[in-house]
């Protein structure tokens, strides 16, 4: 077997193609790897359902929270303390991105970095121009629900 080269080591193009083994290797990583790129691009997507009980309060952390998609989008349940129950539409009013639970007493958008008070919802820093919305909840056999 002989190991054919051009003037600058390359390997020549396939005569019926132009294809050289370089290009095809190359379009075979761009293949492979576009998916996971734009994966990693794009954003979390939807929040996951309530369980048809409600979500187990024993799933929502004490001192933070967990966003759930809700009857009307995406909603942050959140236990403050334990045995408290807040819910807030996780959509930020600045640009409708999903807010993140709870980390020390605050709710931040990672979109712009709006900033919201875990207690009330209400807005601590811009650049949204109001607070969280409250969403009205139950607590039913150990299961927050939507009322």
């Amino acid at each position: 077997m002989t190991s054919e080269t051009t003037e600058n080591g390359a390997a020549p193009a396939d005569a019926t193609t132009g294809l050289t083994r370089r290009r095809a290797l190359c379009g075979l990583l761009v293949v492979l790897a576009a998916p996971g790129a734009l994966a990693a691009c794009s954003s979390a997507g939807s929040p996951p359902e309530a369980p048809p009980g409600g979500t187990p309060v024993s799933q929502i952390p004490v001192g933070s929270g967990t966003v759930v998609q809700g009857p009307n989008g995406p909603v942050l349940l959140e236990q403050p303390t334990a045995g408290v129950i807040k819910a807030y539409d996780a959509t930020c009013p600045h640009q409708g991105v999903t807010v993140d639970p709870p980390v020390d007493g605050t709710i931040t958008c990672p979109g712009h970095g709006s900033q919201f008070d875990a207690t009330t919802g209400a807005l601590k820093k811009g650049p949204a121009a109001t607070g969280l919305t409250p969403i009205s909840t139950r607590v039913v056999n150990g299961a927050v629900q939507f009322a």
